[in-house]
């Protein structure tokens, strides 16, 4: 397994890529297209994509490329398109959040890297080991690890790690929110992200801005992070400025070679923060020391630094070592020969007329090799020099000049030209090649009632309740839920369990959970993330995915079903239009009625102002137009939830052709439940205020 450290960083334009090349990372990660997280950065298409490949290579620096937002059936023909081009480019990797890029990977670029985005929200081992066995050759671990669960997954997979050490710090967990999109159609999960959790979220007794953390910095903890087993060290930022890029480069590498310099981690601070650091989850600290937002003072302190950065990479630096072999010969063309001995390749230049016999001032072997030797402004040092001409020749500056900068022009294309990857597009899989998804004009009720309180103890279900709960398929909670499963078992009713989100740590606990719930006759399982999906398919059991699954396409329900998903509860970010378009046999559902989670988070908001002893499991944020979202916690997770629930029992029509609905309960009533159970079997109008979430008007 490589130990040898990685600095990675952000390069959300050509000048970041210059201050990230020239103050030493090993790696840089950038965009091209759409299909990338930060699509209002700069990044990279065409020329552009070729021509920082290009930079980065030679100076050494290999370059990852962000692919890693969810995609459309009709984008995917584009996406394959970017791929080409950016293996044509000479990319080294690809980082991916999609089932479906990943797949189109394997199938037409399978000598590139692949990388697991964050985005994909592999949280324990269980998870890792999936991506490895999906063919990925590195993860990006999600910032909300402890440093021991870091270990604990390092011992179980052969995965590269990388690992987030510098920059933003969001609230929720990566590929988890959805509060931008079903908000304002700005969907995270396609790189538009509008962060309106960085606006005013007050939770009681807390700071205000019960959303925002500070920004993360982790310089100090490197030695740590690379003796539990992390390669990559990842600096968040494409949005940021290339005097942060300098700064934050030097400061890790630095770091890495045991020499830390505090002045610099000030000017970091000076450039971008939001009231300070914190180091967050990697020590476990979570609570109100952990939020912050931009203050005025962040801001103009950035002004008195930003010149002293910028001079960092003002400068070309030539990491290329190359030998220059001159020789000059009457009557014959002169010739230079650059070879680059770490990649044991060479160039040939010679002069295209024969060198002439001087008139006066015959060249000096000494002026010839100064010349010869000039590669300042350029990425190449040279190495041993050795010159052998006769004597007595015309041999001018400029004809020296021309053919140093033709040989070492030659051996920068041959370094470019080495990274280029074939492509082999024909094998690859489109939609239109799935068969056509049966329709069944009677889609199933999926019923989920939501956990107990941490407080709080398991009540039965009323009588009433169990009579509307028939012909329904019930998911319980993992935990608490054991008078539910009995009551179900007495009436005849098929329940599942539902696996928490947050599956942080060893997943040997679930395991048990599960294995308890199926002897007390639990028929599936429910879970939304690649780690649930994997734990679930141990039992045997089958397994439901859940929308946060983030299924966005055929191609990825195809891949879900292969991963032992025998029905998927689709993306909410799509359109029902979308939806009944989706090819694939693998049934497929939505999230039809209740209080959408927008955000999964490790550190609760509520916790910010109030006594986890105190909590009763439901609590809730205000925005700063008065507007409730409760929050509920679980397993060490919590959930913020929609102001209003999502209805769409009086658009029964529209959804006639999917296999099930799902109908979430969270903080309803008795009297609520049975009148929700009862519009969707019949039909029925909203109880107050609603939702359409983005079925109408999908995101961007």
């Amino acid at each position: 397994m490589n130990r040898q450290p990685e600095i990675l960083a952000p390069a959300g334009s050509m000048e970041s890529l210059t201050a990230a090349v020239r103050c030493g990372a090993d790696a840089v990660y950038l965009g091209a297209g759409a299909f990338n997280a930060r699509r209002s950065a700069d990044n990279f298409s065409g020329d552009a994509l070729r021509k920082a490949v290009s930079l980065a290579h030679l100076h050494g620096t290999a370059v990852h490329l962000t692919l890693n937002t969810l995609v459309s059936d009709r984008e995917i023909p584009d996406c394959i398109s970017l791929i080409e081009e950016a293996c044509d480019a000479g990319v080294d990797a690809f980082i991916v959040q999609d089932l479906a890029v990943a797949r189109l990977l394997r199938e037409i670029a399978p000598e590139v890297e692949l990388h697991a985005s964050t985005q994909m929200a592999a949280m324990n081992a269980a998870g890792f080991r999936e991506l490895e066995d999906l063919g990925f050759d590195r993860a990006v671990l999600p910032r909300e690890l402890s440093l021991k669960e870091i270990r604990e997954i390092r011992k179980q997979t052969t995965l590269t790690l990388e690992c987030f050490v510098h920059g933003a710090l969001c609230m929720c967990v990566s590929g988890q929110c959805y509060l931008s999109s079903m908000l304002g159609g700005r969907s995270g999960n396609r790189g538009l992200c509008a962060q309106p959790c960085r606006l005013p979220f007050g939770a009681p007794g807390g700071t205000g801005s019960d959303l925002s953390l500070k920004d993360l910095d982790l310089i100090e903890s490197l030695p740590d992070l690379l003796d539990a087993g992390v390669t990559s060290f990842k600096i968040e930022g494409r949005m940021k400025r290339p005097e942060y890029v300098a700064a934050a480069v030097t400061a890790c590498r630095n770091a890495v070679n045991g020499t830390p310099d505090p002045a610099l981690t000030r000017d970091l601070q000076a450039v971008f923060s939001r009231s300070g650091f914190t180091d967050g989850y990697l020590t476990g600290k979570l609570g109100r020391q952990m939020f912050g937002t931009r203050q005025k003072e962040d801001v103009t302190a950035a002004a008195p630094v930003l010149k002293s950065l910028s001079a960092r990479y003002a400068q070309e630096t030539s990491p290329n070592v190359v030998d220059l072999t001159f020789s000059a010969h009457l009557g014959a063309p002169a010739e230079l020969t650059a070879k680059d001995k770490k990649r044991q390749i060479c160039a040939i230049s010679k002069t295209p007329d024969p060198v002439q016999a001087a008139q006066r001032a015959p060249a000096v072997k000494e002026k010839v090799f100064t010349q010869i030797s000039k590669t300042g402004g350029t990425v190449f040092t040279p190495g041993t020099v050795d010159l052998t001409l006769d004597e007595g020749l015309f041999l001018p500056a400029s004809a020296l000049n021309a053919l140093r900068r033709d040989a070492l022009d030659n051996l920068a294309d041959q370094i470019v030209a080495l990274g280029r990857k074939p492509v082999i597009p024909d094998r690859a899989t489109l939609p239109g090649a799935l068969p056509e998804h049966p329709v069944t004009r009677d889609p199933d009720l999926f019923v989920r009632f939501p956990a107990p309180g941490p407080q709080t103890g398991e009540e039965p279900f009323p009588d009433a309740l169990l009579h509307a709960l028939n012909s329904t398929k019930v998911i319980l909670p993992l935990r608490k839920s054991d008078l539910k499963r009995a009551q179900c078992r007495e009436h005849g009713i098929p329940f599942g369990v539902e696996l928490p989100r947050a599956l942080y740590g060893d997943g040997s606990p679930v395991e048990r959970e599960l294995e308890r719930a199926k002897a007390q006759g639990a028929s599936f399982v429910f879970a939304g993330t690649i780690d649930g999906v994997t734990l679930a398919r141990r039992t045997g059991l089958p397994v439901l995915g859940g929308s946060t699954l983030n299924a966005f396409n055929s191609l990825s329900l195809e891949e879900w079903e292969k991963l032992g998903v025998s029905g998927i509860t689709v993306s909410p970010e799509l359109t029902l239009r979308e939806i009944r378009a989706l090819r694939g046999t693998v049934p497929r559902g939505i999230f039809a009625y209740g209080r959408f989670p927008l955000m999964l988070t490790r550190n609760c908001p509520i916790r910010n102002g109030t006594d986890c002893r105190t909590c009763q499991g439901t609590r809730s944020l205000t925005d700063r137009k008065g507007i409730s979202f409760p929050v509920v916690c679980n397993n060490g997770g919590s959930e913020l939830l929609n102001s209003r629930p999502l209805w769409l029992a009086d658009r029964l029509p529209l959804l006639s052709e999917l296999d099930f609905l799902l109908l979430s309960f969270t903080t309803e009533n008795l009297e609520e439940i049975l009148t929700v159970l009862a519009a969707y079997r019949t039909g029925g109008s909203p109880l107050g205020e609603f939702t359409r979430g983005r079925y109408d008007k999908g995101v961007q």
